[in-house]
């Protein structure tokens, strides 16, 4: 290195446990796309030089006189060395052990657990994560990091130095000038990167989008050594001017995947992108991706979401979560504004008449890309329905001036389906309407076969009636601010009693009535028996083949829900069911001729199948195995 260095303060210290892991599970999980590594390290000292311009803002004399960013990539075939320096904010001696020996974020356990021994998928997964620096390790068995903070002392320097074993040395040095510098000792079998032209080509592929400069000393060839020599001129290897700037005839596909990669750490291409200039009440340029697969931390309440916010080309914040509503969060990209000031703030964002048009409009912008996608590739829209749905349906309560746009986006499974594949829009499912249908159907449960074997299908199966299953999580929350879809309304087949007498004849209709009649006396018994138990007894026509079931009033809390609310710890209300019983069953018959001393646990266990095939948990089910033990080996 060319900073002179007087080492003050030596310490050796042990990397936490995590990024032990994490380092032998990249070397061997990304080894077969090695050449990342300069992108990362790039890709890190751009994001450096852009903190340091957002922090001189108030501090101009951060600058020091030096305010040309640039970044500068230099190799050393004799040394086997490669160093990638930047002139941006540095790094002080707490922040380089916080930083390069620590994992000091939410979702870390969370990643872990998702890691799989897939080399393909946990490359994926590191890269969601974030960890650039730590790829450096997969080319070099040494890594050196000399930097000072802007601001600081010329011998308030830091010398960082691991093998990548476990370890790390720190020492305070001096450096003449600010910034990171980052040097690697390649491994033996690097020899390819120790060349100019091969170190071009890659800064090239993968960092022609980033604003600053990316240069490394001009080569000529000498005739004489026959070969090529490094001059002491430097040349910018980019085109140094931001990407989101460029017309978009002038950015290659690649290019764009390439921008993608950079502001999200993400190893994979980008699912779709938009890139527009915004002019009007209010003037900016976006650039938004929606990836390919959702980040480990979807789920995280405490991950930080957004794009990057930029104004007027300076970078301001990496998360600007007030540009895009919460349903929007697995959106990633650029948006650069020219009303806001630099000085903007968090604060600001959230009461920015500016920023509103900015979230409306990007909004709108990504749920364009979203339905031309459904449209045009349905293919592609199944991919990120398995990612980001779930997602998505928030937006029916966030949302409510695009809430229509959302609906048809959304996708179900359903009994038309016959899969567990989310397939089915409520466009398709209204084209699909039986002749004086007029509702929307729909039955959820805590998974897909839980729904799909529901008993309340059993009379829409015999009728030819589609039925939506709904099974995510997110579903009972949605469904209370969407009540209907183009004038369908959405009715619950677990709900208060079922209007089906449009699609029942006349003789249908007559036989229903008598058999209520005649089933009088058997409902009364039983209500009298489930007195404490039941809000109500009746007669169904919802039944098939099973003997019965349990519903609710259409203006209560589902079971399911209510199950939900109690294992996340919330208060809910106490909601006694409605028991219905189908009249043609066998086990109904054998019911109506119990004795007095067996009808009570007869209708017991009526009550107790159906709410087991509710999906419910028994309060006592040591009493009701017995109960069914005795009832079987009487009916034996």
């Amino acid at each position: 290195m060319s900073q002179s260095e007087t080492a003050m303060a030596s310490e050796t210290l042990g990397f936490q446990a995590e990024v032990k892991q994490l380092l032998h599970l990249m070397i061997h999980s990304l080894y077969s796309n090695k050449e990342i590594f300069l992108r990362e390290l790039v890709s890190n000292a751009s994001d450096a030089c852009d903190k340091l311009r957002f922090e001189a803002i108030d501090k101009p004399e951060l600058m020091q006189g030096d305010a040309d960013l640039r970044i500068r990539v230099e190799y050393d075939a004799d040394k086997r060395t490669i160093t990638i320096s930047d002139n941006g904010i540095g790094l002080s001696r707490d922040e380089a052990i916080a930083n390069l020996g620590t994992i000091a974020r939410s979702g870390t356990k969370e990643f872990f657990s998702q890691l799989t021994g897939d080399k393909q998928k946990d490359a994926h997964l590191i890269g969601q994560f974030g960890v650039g620096f730590y790829s450096s390790f997969i080319v070099a068995d040494k890594v050196s990091v000399l930097s000072r903070r802007a601001g600081a002392d010329a011998t308030e320097a830091v010398l960082w130095e691991s093998d990548g074993q476990g370890e790390f040395s720190i020492m305070t040095v001096e450096k003449a000038d600010r910034g990171t510098a980052v040097t690697l000792h390649l491994r033996a079998e690097e020899d390819d990167f120790l060349s100019g032209w091969k170190l071009r080509e890659i800064l090239r592929r993968y960092s022609d989008h980033i604003s600053l400069p990316v240069q490394m000393l001009k080569e000529e060839w000498d005739s004489e050594a026959s070969k090529q020599v490094k001059t002491t001129e430097w040349e910018t290897v980019n085109q140094a001017n931001a990407l989101w700037t460029r017309a978009k005839s002038d950015v290659t596909d690649e290019q764009y995947k390439e921008f993608y990669k950079h502001v999200s750490h993400d190893f994979e291409d980008p699912l779709a992108w938009t890139h527009n200039r915004v002019e009007g009440r209010s003037e900016y340029t976006q650039l938004l991706y929606v990836p390919k697969r959702a980040p480990f931390d979807l789920w995280d309440r405490d991950a930080r979401r957004g794009v990057k916010l930029y104004v007027k080309r300076v970078f301001i914040m990496d998360d600007a979560e007030q540009l895009l509503p919460a349903y929007l969060r697995f959106v990633r990209g650029v948006i650069d504004s020219a009303d806001l000031p630099l000085n903007v703030s968090r604060e600001i964002l959230q009461e920015s008449r500016d920023v509103r048009a900015i979230r409306e409009g990007s909004t709108k912008r990504i749920l364009s890309v979203l339905e031309d996608m459904a449209e045009n590739n349905a293919e592609q829209y199944a991919e990120f329905w398995g990612q980001f749905g779930q997602v998505l349906k928030e937006g029916m309560g966030e949302d409510a001036a695009n809430k229509e746009r959302i609906a048809k986006l959304l996708r179900f499974a359903s009994t038309q389906a016959n899969s567990a594949t989310q397939s089915v829009s409520l466009a398709d499912y209204v084209s699909r309407m039986k002749e004086g249908q007029d509702k929307i159907y729909y039955v959820t449960g805590e998974s897909y076969a839980a729904a799909s074997n529901s008993p309340h299908l059993e009379i829409f199966r015999k009728k030819g009636l589609e039925v939506l299953l709904l099974s995510d999580r997110v579903d009972e929350w949605m469904l209370s601010f969407m009540q209907d879809f183009e004038g369908k309304s959405l009715v619950s087949i677990a709900k208060g009693g079922l209007d089906l007498d449009a699609l029942a004849d006349e003789d249908e209709k007559k036989r229903q009535e008598e058999v209520a009649e005649n089933f009088k006396p058997l409902v009364e018994r039983l209500k009298a028996s489930l007195d404490d138990k039941v809000k109500d007894v009746r007669v169904t026509v919802r039944l098939v083949d099973s003997p019965s079931c349990v519903v609710v009033d259409a203006n209560e809390l589902s079971p399911h829900l209510l199950r939900m609310l109690q294992a996340a710890g919330q208060a809910a209300p106490e909601v006694k069911p409605i028991l219905e019983i189908n009249p043609e069953h066998p086990l109904i018959a054998r019911v109506q001729d119990a004795n007095d001393a067996d009808f009570a646990e007869w209708a017991l266990l009526l009550l107790d199948q159906a709410m087991l095939a509710e999906g419910a948990q028994l309060k006592d089910s040591a009493s009701f195995v017995k109960r069914l033990n005795k009832l079987l080996l009487q009916s034996a």
